[in-house]
């Protein structure tokens, strides 16, 4: 029936004796010698797919049915669960109108003409009309409507099913409805226009972001704002997660009155007249289990992470936010306008002593007080949260509690604002248990309450920070801890906060030799601080600074031939420094060091030349330290000149506390009834 011969069409021939163009041109196809043809084989592989295509009723292991797959554009176009009989909007809460997701009019086949809810320019409350100038979409998706021309529109892309927002899309809302309210504020004339809020169904995730924004902006409690959103958006947030993050967020109890409410009525049916659905379960079944807090920030409890001084604190701003906060920081120092593009850090630089230096000392009459290894942070405290500022200008928002100082008139639910302080951040190893706490020191306050101090003496701004910072927060605590009424937790907050003393420099030896053995932080050297001078930016001769001698934190390994191997950090990996090598003057086994981060002191000059070697001495190891000093750090300690060793300082020291300068103000002081706040007191 069939020949043997294979014809091939003429225009076939034609066409392949002309050459394609390079481009279209194909590898050639290896060369596979032919099978030979198996009929049974060729029967029983065209019986499977006939099986595949049309299953027998007897084989009961393939589906009774085919299930075609939805097209794209189907799929996109898919009613979101619930959202049928879920209600529109709630009530305004101080311009905020919470929604659910609007849907445009390529939903419309799909909705019902009375269920239709098409992102509205205005929303009817009673007899007031709303006009909408703000959307704010919290949707994980998009492309559920197109934005209105002339409403300004705002996507804050948060996870679905049941995510918790990061505390990074909270801060961006609070600012975004911030500042949209205040320019409304500005203009009296001009109608006012409302901001409409929108998750998938406007309760859960609508519901923590706005509760977030009334407890910054009312300066209320958790409690009071759930009541708030739930009277505005009934029965208000109904997932325990959301409820509990809240108050663990802001550092509160839940009391047990404080109970999640039922899911609504509308979340019985996830589509309309879909009789085959399977039921869905309800998530608020399973929350009372191990996912409570999930996605929850706990700023106290850090796991079983071993803290350090290079860990990054708190939660990142906008970029605008943060531009803004940095011009605060400049008007409250009454600093020139700050240049957007690279603005500067505003704190205060000390000077390192030196021999050329030591005479600063003698001229101005000084304070002495520990240098604490930590990380320098100045904090602006505001009315909604409190800001870690770091030597890069960056903030970071963290969740504290400033209460104000009391007067006559009480200052119950008030607290600071525009309070800027100075101070290093320590990690505390507790004598009793060794756990580690974070301390923020408070060393200077340059304003309080939006009210400059900067250039008060220090003497005045150091009582203030402790009269006006520090013991507000310590009465607080104190009638918290009577009351019993343990609404605001202390103990969750990120760090604690206290004043750093300061003593005369007469005590500048009981400060090294007896209070710093003592410190259950690290400390390198000696900060003096000018009595009578004011808070100057940048490098100034009213700040000194002493650091022990050329200590370097290295990082110490023992490889398998017994080799001693000195590492540091150059450009963010780990550098084996060649003839550099650490004198152990302990009977311990260096090898018990290897892996740690040791800290060492530079021996003297007669010693390290010898074998043109570099020779450092071992002093402790660094177990608040996880990462050696840089490459940078070695070169300034082998570059110091005019070097002041401990005992050169000291002699220094008992020379310049018996001229006038000196002299007269301690005998002032011991007349004065304030000589107590400037006696030395050193265990």
């Amino acid at each position: 029936m069939y020949s043997n011969s294979i014809h091939i069409a003429p225009h076939y021939t034609e066409r392949k004796q002309q050459a394609p163009p390079f481009f279209f041109r194909q590898r050639p196809k290896p060369q596979v010698p032919p099978t030979p043809f198996n009929r049974s084989h060729h029967k029983q592989v065209t019986h499977n797919r006939f099986k595949r295509v049309c299953p027998s009723p007897n084989n009961k292991s393939l589906p009774k049915r085919v299930v075609k797959k939805p097209r794209c554009d189907q799929i996109s176009r898919q009613l979101p669960p619930y959202w049928w009989n879920c209600p529109a909007y709630g009530q305004s809460i101080d311009n905020i109108v919470p929604s659910k997701v609007p849907l445009g009019e390529s939903y419309d086949d799909l909705v019902d003409p009375y269920k239709r809810y098409h992102l509205p320019k205005e929303i009817t409350q009673g007899t007031s009309v709303k006009k909408i100038g703000l959307v704010v979409d919290l949707t994980s998706k998009s492309g559920y409507y197109q934005p209105l021309e002339g409403v300004k529109h705002l996507k804050i892309q948060c996870k679905g099913k049941d995510s918790i927002p990061d505390n990074e899309s909270v801060n961006h809302f609070v600012y975004e409805v911030f500042q949209f309210l205040a320019n409304q504020y500005k203009d009296l004339e001009r109608p006012k226009k409302y901001i409409l809020v929108h998750s998938t169904h406007g309760y859960n995730r609508t519901g923590y972001m706005i509760v977030h924004y009334i407890v910054r902006a009312q300066a209320i409690s958790v409690t009071e704002a759930l009541q708030v959103f739930a009277k505005a958006r009934p029965p208000g947030i109904f997932r325990n997660k959301y409820i509990d993050a809240l108050y663990t967020f802001y550092h509160e109890t839940r009391p047990e009155t404080v109970v999640c409410p039922p899911s609504p009525e509308w979340k019985s049916c996830p589509y309309p007249l879909d009789l085959n659905a399977e039921p869905m379960a309800d998530n608020n079944q399973v929350e009372n289990g191990d996912d409570k807090n999930n996605g929850t920030l706990v700023p106290q409890s850090e796991g079983n992470h071993l803290m350090s001084i290079d860990d990054v604190l708190g939660d990142t701003i906008t970029e605008d936010y943060q531009f803004r906060l940095q011009g605060i920081c400049y008007r409250l120092l009454k600093l020139e306008p700050m240049a957007k593009e690279n603005p500067k850090f505003p704190g205060a630089y000390p000077i390192t002593l030196s021999k050329t230096s030591l005479k600063l000392l003698r001229e101005r009459y000084f304070y002495a007080t520990w240098k604490a290894v930590g990380t320098r942070y100045m904090m602006l405290i505001t009315w909604e949260g409190c800001y870690l500022i770091d030597k890069k200008f960056h903030f970071r928002r963290v969740q504290m509690r400033f209460p104000l100082k009391q007067t006559n008139a009480g200052h119950l639910k008030e607290f600071h604002n525009f309070t800027l302080l100075d101070g290093e951040m320590v990690i505390d190893a507790l004598p009793d248990t060794q756990n580690q706490e974070r301390r923020y020191l408070v060393s200077d306050v340059m304003a309080i309450n939006n009210v400059s101090v900067f250039h008060l003496p220090f003497q005045e701004r150091w009582k203030m920070v402790e009269k006006q910072v520090i013991e507000p927060r310590n009465l607080e605590k104190q009638f918290i801890h009577q009351s019993g009424n343990k609404n605001y937790r202390y103990d969750m907050e990120p760090f604690r906060v206290r004043r750093k003393d300061f003593w005369m420099l007469s005590g500048a030896q009981k400060i090294l030799n007896g209070f710093i053995p003592k410190l259950s932080h690290a400390a390198d050297g000696l900060i003096f601080q000018g009595r009578d001078d004011p808070y100057v930016p940048k490098n100034h001769e009213g700040l000194l600074q002493w650091k022990y001698t050329h200590n370097v934190d290295f990082l110490f390994e023992v490889d398998k031939q017994g080799h001693r191997q000195l590492f540091l950090l150059d450009r963010g990996e780990k550098k084996l420094m060649i003839r550099h090598q650490v004198v152990f003057q302990t009977k311990s086994d260096p090898s018990e060091f290897s892996g740690k981060i040791i800290e060492c002191s530079l021996l003297d000059d007669n010693q390290t030349n010898v074998w043109n070697v570099c020779l450092w001495k071992f002093e402790r190891v660094r177990s608040d330290k996880v990462i050696p000093s840089s490459t940078t750090t070695l070169r300034k300690a082998r570059s110091v000149e005019s070097k002041i060793t401990e005992n050169t300082l000291m002699n220094e020291v008992a020379e310049i506390i018996h001229l006038p300068i000196y002299t007269e103000r301690l005998e002032k002081n011991r007349k004065s009834p304030d000589s107590q706040s400037e006696a030395l007191k050193v265990a």
